[in-house]
C-alpha cells in the first residue's frame, strides 16, 4: 500500500501503534462524511482496543499509514464508539452498495474504496474498486477502478445491500469478536450480514449474542435455514434460543431439525432453567471402562471440541449416548497423560468427584465448581445415568447479567467483594424465555 493512497478494506485488521512502537489496537472500520461539493472526507477510524472495546480515532491523530500498520500521535479517547449523524461506515454501509457509471456503461457494485491524503491530516475518498454484474453463471463480473466523481449513487429502496465483501473482511474473526462487530452495525446491515454467513458460522456467532438479537436474526430467517442453523448450535444454546421464540415457531423448527439434534434440544427443554439439567450440555466425551488412554486422548484432540469438554472424559456402562447406562466416573485429561497409552480408563476414574443430580440448583452447581476447582461436573438422573455435564462457561453465562456482552463499565465504580463464600451465590433472574418443563423424554 502506498502511503498516499490506501484501500479501506485492506486497513481492516491492521495494527495501530503509538510513537513508541507500542500496539494500541487494530482497525475495524473507516468512517467518512459526504460533502455538498467534492468527494467524501475521511473523519477517522474505528479501533478495537484491549478489552474488545471499540473506540474512535480521529484522522487528525494519525501520523502515518502504510506497510500494513498505522502510527498515531498516541492520544486516543477510550470512550466507546457511537456513530454520529452524517457519518458513513465504509465497511458496513459503502461496500456492497450498487452504483451507476456516469459514462452510461451500466451498474456495478462497490468492493473497495481508495482514500488519499490531500493535506496534513486530511484524507478523502478518491477512487472506487467496482465489480460489474455477472455475464455468465460460472464467472464473476469484470472489475474496474474508477474515480469517485465518475459514479452515481442511487437510493435502491427496498433492495438489500450486498454483504459479501463485509463478510470476507470478517473471515479471520473469532465468533465472539464477529458477534461484537455485528452488534455495532445498523440493524438492517446486521441482518444482511447474518444472511450472508454460512450455517455453521452463523450458529457460532448466535451463541455469542444477547438473547434479543438472537431472536431478531432467527425471526428474519426462513424456517428451513433457521432449522439448519439450530442443527449446528450446541444443544444447550439451541434450547435457550428456541425457548425465546414463540411456542408455534419453536415447535415448527424442532420438527424441521435433524431428529437426533431435535431430540437433544427437547430433552434440555424439559428441565427448569435454574437447575443443572437446564445448564448442562448433552455432548460430553463418553467411553466405556475398557477404553484405553490412547483412545481417550484421540477423542480429546478433535478440533471441534470445546476446551472445557476436553478437560475430562466420562466413563459409563452402555449405552454411551445420554441418558447412558450407569455412570461410573470421570477421568481427567492430566491424569491420562501420566499413564501409558494401553492403560484402561476404568482404572483411572476419579473416585472423589461426585456427580450432581439434574435437579440440583444452579447455585449449588456453581458452589461445587468453585470449591473443587473444576471446569465441568457430570449430571445424572434418578437412575444414576449420565445425562450431560455442566461446564464453567455454562455457569458463568447464567450468573452474569443479561447485558454482560455489551457492558463497558464506564460509569460504574470497581466492585468490592467482602464475602468470598460460595454458599450464598446471588443469581440473576432465571432466563425468562425458557419454557416450563414439559416432562422427561421417553
Amino acid at each position: 500500500m502506498s502511503t498516499s493512497r490506501v484501500f479501506a478494506a485492506r486497513l481492516v485488521g491492521c495494527s495501530v501503534f503509538d510513537p513508541n512502537g507500542d500496539k494500541v489496537g487494530k482497525v475495524r472500520d473507516v468512517m467518512v462524511v459526504y460533502r455538498s461539493q467534492g468527494t467524501p472526507r475521511v473523519v477517522g477510524m474505528v479501533l478495537e482496543v484491549p478489552g474488545k472495546r471499540r473506540v474512535f480515532l480521529s484522522i487528525g491523530r494519525i501520523t502515518s499509514i502504510g506497510s500494513g500498520q498505522i502510527i498515531t500521535t498516541g492520544l486516543i479517547n477510550l470512550r466507546r464508539f457511537e456513530q454520529r449523524g452524517g457519518e458513513v461506515s465504509v465497511m458496513a454501509e459503502l461496500l456492497g452498495r450498487k452504483v451507476r457509471l456516469r459514462d452510461g456503461s451500466g451498474e456495478a457494485t462497490i468492493e473497495d474504496i481508495a482514500i488519499e491524503e490531500t493535506g496534513l491530516g486530511e484524507w478523502e475518498v478518491t477512487q472506487a474498486f467496482l465489480r460489474r454484474p455477472k455475464t455468465t453463471t460460472f464467472t464473476k463480473g469484470a472489475t474496474i477502478f474508477i474515480g469517485w466523481p465518475d459514479l452515481i449513487e442511487d437510493d435502491y429502496s427496498g433492495e438489500s445491500q450486498s454483504a459479501t465483501q463485509l463478510v470476507a473482511s470478517y473471515a479471520d474473526m473469532l465468533p465472539a469478536d464477529l458477534a461484537s462487530a455485528m452488534l455495532d452495525l445498523p440493524e438492517q446491515r446486521m441482518l444482511e450480514v447474518a444472511d450472508e454467513l454460512s450455517d455453521d458460522r452463523l450458529a457460532d456467532v448466535l451463541e455469542e449474542m444477547p438473547e434479543n438479537e438472537q431472536v431478531d436474526i432467527m425471526n428474519r430467517l426462513n424456517d428451513d435455514r433457521a432449522a439448519d442453523v439450530l442443527d449446528q448450535m450446541q444443544p444447550d444454546d439451541a434450547a435457550d434460543l428456541i425457548a425465546h421464540l414463540s411456542d408455534e415457531r419453536g415447535e415448527m423448527l424442532l420438527d424441521l431439525m435433524e431428529p437426533e439434534e431435535a431430540e437433544d434440544v427437547r430433552f434440555l427443554l424439559s428441565y427448569a432453567p435454574d437447575t443443572a439439567g437446564g445448564l448442562m450440555t448433552t455432548e460430553p466425551i463418553i467411553v466405556s471402562a475398557d477404553a484405553t488412554v490412547a483412545e481417550g486422548l484421540a477423542l480429546i484432540r478433535r478440533h471441534e471440541l470445546a476446551p472445557a469438554l476436553g478437560a475430562a472424559i466420562c466413563v459409563t456402562l452402555p449405552p454411551y449416548e445420554p441418558p447412558t447406562g450407569r455412570f461410573l466416573g470421570m477421568v481427567h485429561f492430566q491424569r491420562m497423560l501420566r499413564y501409558p497409552p494401553n492403560e484402561q480408563l476404568g482404572t483411572l476414574v476419579d473416585s472423589t468427584l461426585e456427580p450432581v443430580h439434574s435437579g440440583t440448583s444452579a447455585a449449588e452447581v456453581s458452589r461445587i465448581l468453585a470449591s473443587y476447582n473444576l471446569v465441568s461436573v457430570p449430571v445424572i438422573d434418578d437412575n444414576h445415568r449420565l445425562v450431560g455435564v455442566v461446564t464453567i462457561d455454562d455457569v458463568l453465562d447464567y450468573l452474569l447479567p443479561d447485558d454482560w456482552r455489551s457492558s463497558t463499565n464506564e460509569t460504574q465504580e470497581p466492585a468490592v467483594f467482602t464475602n468470598t463464600s460460595t454458599a450464598s451465590v446471588t443469581l440473576r433472574k432465571p432466563r425468562s424465555g425458557r419454557r416450563a418443563p414439559r416432562g422427561s423424554r421417553p
